[in-house]
């Protein structure tokens, strides 16, 4: 029989605590580390005493830190969620004027500028550069950042997803999946110096210019099962092209199994030269991405490891140069092949998506 611990001390929110926990953790501008503690307060209240590890499983976050947070919660209420206390001399600075500057990161724009920066938001509070910049430290903001993204248009985004990811998730009998695409337009470059090597205490070193030798194209065709890659490089980038890659993939995938292509929408892959060959050999079933969503090809991953590990700080003299060291680098790869892991069903992506769009201004619904 497992021995239980002592009893849990009950967390009961008042009204007022209730309210603002959950515009705390509902607020879109929030920061994520204290919507995070709003939740989890939330959800230990009650009288009832949820379990620890149950808010933690509910919330995919550890015990400990559903521990540590009710703790701080009984003991010091709001503000225990808002500061942790330090050792040392007190905090000086009161927790309406952390709030302050945290809200106006958020929710703000500075005048004459399109984001805050240390200097601007310490006048606006007036409190100095260093504390702010602590404060943007402890709730992981950083407004001199920016990302990019693009949501897709496709008015078949849903059926798209649910296609691409059944075949990830549960992929058919008999039957091969093939993430494909091109990497087109690599180039051949070569620097104008010799580049200097790594020594201690120095990084390599190259010119920052250089010399365009070239161009090539790489067809590549990634087995989700195995992680093994079917390649071939050309200098174009037509239907012809991608025609000649479908037939070398026909030749490799072994006789009586189906061949489920994962695809892109561009044209070359639906001419009708494409299309009139694809009627030819039933075995090929075309499977192809909503527009936009490059990030769900597993291929493209692929192409990432790659040009991270060979193309990017690679010098090529000539285009042949180039494609010697990509079917090197092939080969290597595929002597020991490494499949990626696809964690997000179809469901967590349009899940995730759909919280995404409430909260871009404009968005629709």
């Amino acid at each position: 029989m497992r021995r239980r611990g002592p009893a849990l001390e009950p967390l009961l929110l008042s009204d007022e605590e209730r309210a603002t926990l959950t515009w705390w953790a509902r607020r879109a501008s929030s920061a994520q580390a204290l919507a995070l503690r709003a939740r989890i307060v939330l959800a230990c209240d009650g009288p009832d005493v949820p379990s620890i590890v149950g808010v933690a499983r509910e919330l995919g976050i550890t015990a400990d830190t559903v521990r540590k947070w009710r703790r701080r919660f009984l003991a010091e209420r709001l503000d225990g969620l808002v500061d942790e206390p330090r050792p040392g001399r007190p905090p000086t600075i009161a927790v309406d004027e952390i709030e302050a500057v945290v809200v106006a990161t958020l929710e703000e724009i500075p005048k004459n500028a399109t984001h805050w920066s240390r200097s601007s938001m310490a006048a606006r509070s007036g409190l100095s550069k260093s504390t702010v910049g602590r404060i943007w430290r402890k709730f992981q903001l950083k407004p001199h950042l920016v990302g990019t993204f693009k949501l897709s248009t496709d008015p078949l985004f849903i059926e798209k997803v649910h296609d691409v990811i059944g075949l990830y998730f549960d992929p058919p009998e008999g039957a091969v999946v093939l993430s494909v695409d091109e990497k087109s337009q690599i180039q051949a470059l070569d620097r104008s110096q010799p580049v200097l090597p790594m020594m201690p205490g120095m990084p390599e070193r190259r010119t920052h210019d250089y010399v365009r030798n070239g161009l090539t194209t790489l067809f590549a065709a990634f087995d989700t099962s195995s992680g093994k890659v079917i390649t071939s490089l050309h200098r174009r980038h037509r239907a012809a092209e991608f025609k000649k890659f479908l037939v070398k993939i026909d030749r490799e995938v072994p006789d009586g199994l189906d061949i489920h292509l994962i695809c892109d929408n561009y044209g070359t892959h639906k001419t009708p030269a494409i299309r009139a060959w694809l009627a030819q050999h039933p075995r090929f079933h075309m499977h192809f991405t909503p527009t936009g969503s490059s990030w769900i090809n597993q291929v493209e991953r692929w192409f990432g490891f790659l040009t991270d590990q060979m193309i990017r700080r690679g010098a090529h003299k000539n285009v042949q140069a180039l494609e010697r060291d990509i079917r090197a680098w092939i080969k290597n790869w595929n002597e020991d092949p490494k499949p990626f892991t696809w964690t997000k069903t179809a469901n967590e992506i349009l899940d995730s998506l759909a919280r995404f769009c409430r909260r871009i201004s404009g968005a629709g619904h």
